[in-house]
């Protein structure tokens, strides 16, 4: 949407630009630059895994509600052999989903798991520098969201309770007298 936005942007960098807060933040930061193409690459996996972990996770519940029945895996070979999706990376969700045709979520696989935890680091370096830099990276941002709000046992989601309490009486249930 804000890419369709060009002159509103051009009109907002100029607004700014008279506040003092012009371009990238940041200034010249020192970068390792061999360094953050390593982190940027594994922070591009981690986002990859992340994105077909929710689009699958969105068909499998579709296909749960729908009593579709739908074998993953196969959906995976599938689109392989499209003309949109070619990439090889289908060929592991297939086997994640061959190893347990009940997956419930592609981040729950072991070897998707394993490749989380060792990529996480230079993921969230990578979202905290662009952050410092003022350089938007809305899917990296969206996918490390998505990544921690899964692996919660209990989301900050009573702090949005606790909100419509203030705001309209609507009450809510504390979490820490259970």
């Amino acid at each position: 949407f804000l890419s369709g936005l060009k002159e509103e942007r051009v009109q907002a960098a100029e607004v700014y630009k008279k506040l003092g807060l012009a371009g990238r933040l940041g200034g010249n930061v020192k970068v390792d630059k061999q360094q953050l193409v390593d982190d940027v690459r594994k922070a591009l996996y981690a986002s990859k895994i992340c994105s077909y972990a929710q689009g699958m996770n969105l068909i499998r519940a579709k296909s749960l509600q729908k009593g579709w029945n739908l074998n993953l895996g196969e959906l995976a070979r599938i689109w392989k052999g499209g003309c949109i999706i070619r990439a090889i990376f289908l060929d592991r969700i297939k086997k994640a989903y061959d190893r347990n045709p009940g997956l419930e979520n592609l981040l729950i696989d072991p070897e998707f798991a394993a490749e989380m935890v060792e990529r996480h680091e230079a993921w969230r370096g990578v979202q905290m520098k662009a952050v410092q830099a003022g350089v938007p990276v809305p899917g990296i941002s969206a996918s490390i969201a998505y990544f921690d709000a899964y692996r919660e046992g209990r989301l900050p989601a009573n702090l949005v309770q606790a909100q419509r309490d203030y705001f309209g009486a609507h009450t809510y249930e504390r979490t820490d007298m259970a």
